[in-house]
């Protein structure tokens, strides 16, 4: 498990319920969710994580979105301008990744 209070919580559960509920999704046109288990010691998740720990942080926290749409044209901006950045400068991504290859070798 990880540091979040979510991960296998009453409270996570309950909120999967009610966004899954017909009247919630009907009014809110919100598709169902479906939790999926992930293998113990699934360490490749870890980069993933931490992207989306960096999104949220940058985007997410303390935002007030008039509109799911607005929400969701922020994030595909967020990931647009990053994928750009690290395009350009590899090396930085490498460094984050903390997989900085030695490109003096063969």
């Amino acid at each position: 498990m990880g540091h979040s209070f979510w991960h296998a919580s009453k409270a996570l559960y309950e909120k999967v319920e009610e966004v899954n509920s017909e009247k919630y999704r009907s009014n809110n046109m919100t598709p169902l969710v479906e939790l999926v288990p992930l293998p113990t010691g699934a360490q490749f998740l870890n980069v993933i994580e931490s992207v989306f720990s960096g999104m949220s942080k940058a985007i997410l926290h303390n935002s007030d979105y008039q509109s799911v749409d607005e929400c969701t044209m922020t994030i595909d901006r967020y990931f647009y301008e990053r994928n750009i950045a690290f395009t350009v400068n590899p090396d930085a991504l490498a460094r984050r990744l903390g997989q900085r290859e030695d490109r003096g070798r063969l």
